[in-house]
């Protein structure tokens, strides 16, 4: 969804009658706040904003209480109600337990108090929801800018959104190339890998985790079994750990594995993942070229397109039933695969402008029988019209 889109979908939620906690969720710094500020503006409601990212005010249950207890006032102020926004909520106590007491309180006694959580840690506070909230909550995931919004919002051209990524904080820095690269480095990565993941979760080798996600933007684009991944990384542990801490990074919004497809099914378990990194900017950010010398290194730069139509098609069915996977068997391999429902695309992206044969696509067709093969580049659709639309729409 577009943040046009959510923040419609979300000040139409507020205003209904049926009361749910609603929760939005998704990395660091895809403009979360903006969008719920922009909504509390258009709410016309009593609104109490609180963030337990601020030192000064994050705390533990009495806290919790504190706030809710300012909103319940505001609520008994109007027979409209009021609004409660509690911003990066992961970060308090037990809060599952807490916001499930005082949510029921509510409820048993009517008072008409709207509450929207907010959260850079989408696999942490998903697991709190269902583990103590079910029934109680809708989520409204919050994915990464695309290169249409990054366009309309910033002018930004097809060349500038492959390599700069897609962080809004950071438009304004590009012109400054080394401020860029800084701000993504620290105020993007090292604050979402020390407080979204080490922090928030048990990590018994963060050195390792920090080494897997260097080596995932590295081979962005590319198939690494785990055992290969395991020669590569230090006192790697076993496969096991690896899986796991690459779920902790897609969590952050910050690097998946697509896994392969297979028979019809989205998730192959144990099959080598496809590492991919869900911001191209993670991966220009670390590696020492300029714009202009990736864009004259055509190997380079065809690893970077191929990473951003892969971060596009993850973020842009982010939320929904559709499953992106990848193929191959031997030597032939298919990208990208789209799946939803027993519908499945397949996808083949090339940054060249000479023809290519696609053994790979034929290979996947001749045995899946795809509603579509999609040529993405080269001879096929425009990079710019497929990224300008999301992965629902070649479904359709």
């Amino acid at each position: 969804m577009t943040r046009q889109t959510i923040h419609d979908e979300l000040l139409k939620r507020l205003k209904e009658r049926r009361r749910f906690l609603q929760v939005l969720a998704g990395p660091r710094q895809v403009g979360k706040t903006t969008l719920v500020r922009q909504v509390m503006a258009a709410s016309h409601m009593p609104v109490h904003y609180v963030s337990a990212d601020e030192p000064m005010l994050r705390g533990d249950r009495t806290w919790l209480e504190q706030q809710w207890d300012i909103a319940r006032l505001k609520a008994g102020e109007r027979k409209s109600g009021a609004l409660l926004v509690l911003d990066e909520i992961q970060k308090i106590t037990r809060w599952p337990d807490v916001v499930k007491l005082l949510w029921d309180a509510d409820t048993r006694s009517g008072v008409a108090l709207k509450v929207v959580l907010l959260s850079s840690a989408p696999l942490l506070i998903q697991s709190g929801l269902t583990e103590s909230l079910a029934g109680r909550f809708e989520v409204i995931p919050v994915p990464h800018w695309s290169f249409a919004e990054m366009h309309k919002a910033f002018g930004w051209n097809l060349e500038h959104y492959i390599f700069y990524g897609a962080y809004p904080g950071a438009a304004g820095l590009v012109d400054t190339p080394e401020r860029w690269r800084r701000y993504i480095l620290d105020s993007l990565i090292e604050t979402t890998v020390s407080r979204d993941i080490l922090s928030l979760n048990r990590v018994d080798k963060p050195a390792l985790l920090r080494r897997l996600f260097l080596l995932g933007c590295a081979y962005s684009g590319q198939i690494l079994s785990y055992q290969k991944m395991i020669a590569q990384l230090t006192d790697a542990g076993n496969t096991v750990t690896l899986a796991h801490y690459l779920e902790l990074l897609q969590g952050a919004g910050m690097l998946t594995g697509f896994a392969k497809y297979s028979h019809g099914q989205a998730r192959q378990r144990g099959s080598s993942p496809k590492l991919q990194a869900l911001n191209t900017a993670l991966i220009s950010a670390q590696d020492h070229r300029s714009f202009a010398e990736a864009r004259n290194d055509g190997d380079y730069w065809g690893r970077l397109v191929e990473s951003a139509v892969g971060a596009h098609l993850f973020n842009s069915s982010f939320g929904t039933n559709i499953s992106v996977t990848y193929w191959r068997e031997r030597s032939r391999e298919v990208d990208f695969v789209l799946q939803q429902g027993k519908t499945v695309v397949a996808v083949e992206v090339k940054s060249g402008g000479r023809r290519e044969s696609l053994p790979g696509m034929e290979a996947f067709a001749l045995q899946f029988k795809p509603k579509r093969q999609l040529l993405v580049g080269a001879q096929g659709i425009p990079l710019e019209e497929f990224l300008s639309k999301p992965a629902a729409h070649w479904l359709g």
